[in-house]
């Protein structure tokens, strides 16, 4: 009986020493480490990933939106006269320039705006794409630099609705707007026809 109780303690023994071993030896061993901490630091990666990506469609649909109140306007004020083909053409201009970004959440209104002798400003006329006109003969507010009296402005004002493709970072949907005033180039003002 002595010499099987000091076989299994021999064993236990050699087991214990073995597995303190392999303890030991995994104290030292650093090849997993690189795993554990790739592991720890990909949902930061991913999300500043999705951010940068989210944010620089964002800055991207804006500069887009600027763009195409630029476009409209400068279209518009290269004519004399306007009729309604042109002014169809010149608004489904702003779906291009928009593009890659679709256009069904865009509103774009180009106008008239007549200002008089005492620097009050109306529209003249108004047309829109996606939105809603000016009322002719409305007031308008002008930034005083603009005020030049008995003279026109063409204003473009376009506006669009964004959604974040992923909607990681930014969620909901971001308005962004911009509008423009020039001046006609060749003549005193745009006449509006319907021909």
């Amino acid at each position: 009986m002595k010499s099987a109780l000091y076989r299994c303690r021999r064993l236990l023994e050699a087991q214990t020493s073995r597995l303190s071993g392999q303890f030991r030896g995994l104290a030292h061993d650093a090849s997993g480490v690189s795993a554990v901490e790739f592991a720890l630091l990909l949902p930061v990666m991913v999300t500043l990933y999705l951010g940068t990506v989210e944010i620089s469609q964002g800055i991207a649909a804006d500069r887009k939106v600027s763009l195409t109140a630029r476009t409209v306007a400068d279209l518009v004020s290269q004519v004399s006269s306007i009729n309604t083909v042109d002014m169809i053409n010149s608004l489904n201009a702003a779906a291009t320039v928009m593009s890659p970004f679709g256009s069904s959440n865009l509103k774009v209104t180009v106008s008239s705006v007549k200002i008089d002798a005492n620097g009050n400003a109306t529209i003249a006329w108004s047309d829109t794409l996606g939105g809603s006109a000016r009322a002719v003969g409305s007031t308008v507010s002008l930034p005083t630099a603009l005020k030049v009296a008995n003279s026109y402005l063409i204003w473009s004002e376009v506006q669009y609705s964004y959604t974040p493709t992923i909607g990681y970072l930014i969620s909901g949907t971001l308005t962004l707007k911009d509008q423009i005033y020039m001046r006609p180039r060749l003549s005193d003002s745009v006449t509006r026809t319907t021909l």
